[in-house]
């Protein structure tokens, strides 16, 4: 058991060297500790026989649920498409290190690019009002008060155009979108919540990071 626990050890040590010098924002030993983090989310599982070796949308949903506090489905779903960067609709190691780079550590460039494609639904690299509509709508909370909440969104959307779309197209561009943040940060998270507050961030490094350490 003690050669197995060194040999996986080793393994995770040569892994973590090489991922460290490809991912931003980590250190390797901080890649070691992420990498023991997934193997243990993951867990022993098996599809048709085969081992799984990256976490599936329920799974990845739930970790922005139970650790990040997530809750909007549309946004947990658009936040997976994101890691998910060779569309095998699993999230691999490799991606779960680079996209946590990003969501725990990056910079305000590296979110302005990661929430617009959170955001762009269907992958267009614009987001329209179709797409901008039912954001607005799962993200706000509705009022016992009101009549139709509906046309209300319907406002907010050409209130954000009206602000945000500097080449009057009719949508937002990532230049727009970009311009936009960059002139008004709060205006990065406009359509949801997709970064983790700060309170989450430091519950997962303290956990993942320190006391991994001492184990």
């Amino acid at each position: 058991m003690s050669e197995m626990s060194a040999m996986n050890r080793n393994m995770i040590q040569t892994l973590a060297e090489t991922i460290s010098k490809q991912v931003q924002h980590f250190n390797k030993t901080e890649v070691e500790c992420l990498i023991r983090e997934f193997n243990m989310l993951l867990g022993e599982q098996t599809i048709h026989g085969k081992a799984v070796t990256g976490l599936d949308r329920s799974q990845f949903r739930s970790i922005l649920h139970n650790i990040f506090l997530m809750t909007d489905d549309m946004i947990m779903d658009g936040v997976f498409r994101v890691f998910d960067k060779d569309k095998d609709c699993f999230v691999s190691m490799k991606e779960w290190i680079e996209g946590l780079s990003v969501f725990l550590r990056g910079t305000l460039d590296e979110h302005i690019i990661y929430c617009f494609r959170v955001y762009d639904l269907n992958g267009d690299e614009s987001l329209s009002r179709e797409e901008m509509f039912p954001m607005l709508k799962s993200s706000l909370i509705r009022q016992p008060t009101e009549e139709d909440p509906d046309e209300g969104i319907k406002d907010l959307v050409e209130i954000i155009l009206k602000k945000m779309d500097h080449d009057h197209d009719g949508k937002l561009s990532f230049a727009d979108f970009e311009k936009s943040v960059k002139e008004e940060n709060l205006l990065l998270e406009a359509f949801g919540t997709c970064l983790p507050v700060t309170t989450s961030i430091e519950a997962f490094e303290q956990r993942v990071f320190q006391e991994q350490l001492y184990q």
